[in-house]
């Protein structure tokens, strides 16, 4: 199987300006020979980034960015923060470089005064972090990763990337009792929310191509801010607003592993301050989807935060309608994580997508909610598609307009070359073959949301047992709930999950909210007229 029957060509990516592909020896828009481990639940990713963090010596490259970071989130007992695990870092010798989304008010339930005191407290220690604004009005940086390279050992060099950030409720494990340090959510969550989230580590000449993407958003000569309050309050706190020269790059490391990675991204259309190396913007997560989308025959799983546009909803439902033996599942969190009107405004959005999905399909999708062992509802933050177990994507980007137009996002897709040999051997029927990483990802988020035994998980490797499997497990949960609780609790952690009512007015008022704030359109308006990206 040709790797651009699913991947994006350079030319596909629509952006000549990037050097991500044309730094490649052979230009491709991809690289092969990587290694990648899914890091399910924050606890573990955490446990990992420590592990590699505390082993980079002087000399060594830490690069990060993220949407939210919070000094005092604790990455590892009995006392490594955040903070204190970079700062040692920095005093062994290691180049510490950070980008933090500069963020709204904290009372608007953001996080300006977090990522201030993240940035502040690695500068105290030695570092250089940067708060990034160059978004476009009400927008975010919301790529979350971290890359550690190792100049004469590029055999270490390691690069996460994913849907966690370096903030409080991420350290959460397979229980789900959640995060001793909680970010403030609405009161059915309880006072530790419950947090389900996915990082990935990736090791091999990808792990370049991580770095580039930093580089690229670092050197970008544009101020910071365009905003000349915050530019007059930088200078008068002495804020760092000009950015150093960064070392070197180092060559990519050698070929270690059976994974092609393609490394995905969003960055808006800007009108003002283009970025460089994207004057257009660039929206290959959007255009990766769509074209793997066309060579989905037979199950799409879904796990993400919002889920709830109907432009992205449409090009899953057109690949559901062109393949009648094409199901979907998705896995999405029972509420939003804030309250106030938004809520309103997120729920009209879901509830349109999916009866876009129901219109074409409604025996063939199937849409559930997480809870824990005591029946708290699971916030699921992970964005994760996988394809006919062939074309796997875990990355920061949700299912929303947003994601993939306005915001800057990166994402990892990865197709393995080692087949899985569990039955059935090809479900798409394409001759592409079961892959090794897609499947054992997607039986593993299988195994944790119906508490499968190991011996019952390779059934689960037949798209239509898997599909039969999640009804009948959420089913029987929620009819123990629904009837009492008579008796044992059922295996599993998932119900079916239920479209919020909305008031018979609330799309008037719901809708311009939606559209315009929650899930704003970043694309160049000829692109938006023809309802392209």
């Amino acid at each position: 199987m040709p790797l651009d029957d699913w991947f994006l060509t350079a030319d596909e990516r629509g952006n000549p300006s990037t050097r991500l592909d044309s730094r490649h020896p052979d230009g491709a828009a991809w690289t092969t020979g990587n290694e990648v481990r899914p890091l399910i639940h924050g606890a573990t990713y955490f446990a990992d980034l420590v592990k590699e963090i505390d082993a980079a010596q002087d000399g060594d490259i830490l690069f990060f960015t993220d949407w939210r970071g919070d000094p005092d989130q604790l990455l590892a007992e009995p006392d490594r923060t955040v903070h204190s695990v970079l700062a040692e870092a920095i005093a062994r010798g290691v180049v510490v470089k950070g980008l933090m989304w500069r963020s709204h008010l904290d009372k608007l339930q953001f996080s300006a005064e977090e990522n201030r005191h993240l940035g502040v407290e690695v500068e105290e220690a030695g570092g250089e972090v940067l708060l990034d604004m160059r978004v476009r009005t009400g927008g975010s940086h919301h790529q979350k990763f971290v890359v550690i390279r190792h100049p004469g050992k590029p055999e270490q060099d390691i690069a996460y990337l994913g849907g966690i950030d370096l903030g409080h409720s991420r350290r959460d494990d397979a229980d789900h009792n959640g995060d001793p340090q909680p970010q403030p959510m609405p009161d059915v969550y309880g006072p530790r929310p419950p947090w389900h989230d996915v990082q990935v580590a990736v090791r091999g000449p990808a792990v370049g191509d991580v770095d580039t993407v930093f580089r690229e958003r670092w050197e970008d000569p544009s101020p910071l801010s365009n905003n000349p309050a915050r530019v007059v309050r930088d200078l008068l706190s002495h804020r760092d607003i000009t950015p150093d020269a960064l070392p070197d790059q180092p060559g990519d490391p050698e070929p270690c592993g059976t994974q092609a990675v393609q490394i995905l991204r969003t960055y808006p259309h800007r009108r003002r301050n283009s970025y460089p190396f994207a004057p257009d913007g660039e929206r290959s997560i959007a255009r990766a989807y769509l074209k793997a989308l066309k060579r989905a025959r037979k199950l799409i799983y879904l796990e993400d935060q919002y889920l709830w546009s109907s432009d992205v909803a449409a090009c899953f439902a057109e690949a559901l309608h062109q393949n009648p033996d094409l199901h979907l599942i998705a896995v999405v969190p029972s509420y939003p994580d804030q309250g106030g009107l938004s809520t309103t405004g997120e729920n009209l959005g879901r509830n349109r997508a999916l009866e876009k999905f129901r219109a074409v399909a409604h025996d063939r999708v199937a849409v559930y909610a997480p809870e824990n062992r005591d029946g708290t509802p699971v916030y699921v933050h992970a964005k994760v598609c996988v394809i006919d177990d062939v074309w796997a994507v875990v990355g920061s980007d949700n299912l929303n307009r947003r994601s993939w137009t306005y915001d800057s996002e990166l994402s990892c897709a990865v197709i393995d070359e080692e087949h899985d040999r569990r039955e059935p051997l090809d479900p798409g029927g394409l001759g592409d073959g079961a892959r090794v990483y897609a499947r054992d990802l997607r039986l593993a988020l299988a195994a944790e949301h119906l508490e499968l035994k190991p011996d019952e998980v390779d059934a689960l490797a037949d798209p239509d047992t898997a599909f039969r499997a999640f009804k009948e497990s959420a089913d029987a949960l929620d009819a123990w709930h629904r009837g009492g609780k008579p008796g044992p609790r059922p295996s599993g952690r998932l119900r079916p999950y239920s479209p919020a009512k909305l008031k018979p007015l609330a799309g008037i008022w719901a809708d311009p909210l939606y559209q315009y704030l929650l899930d704003p359109d970043g694309r160049p308006r000829k692109l938006r007229r023809a309802d392209d990206f």
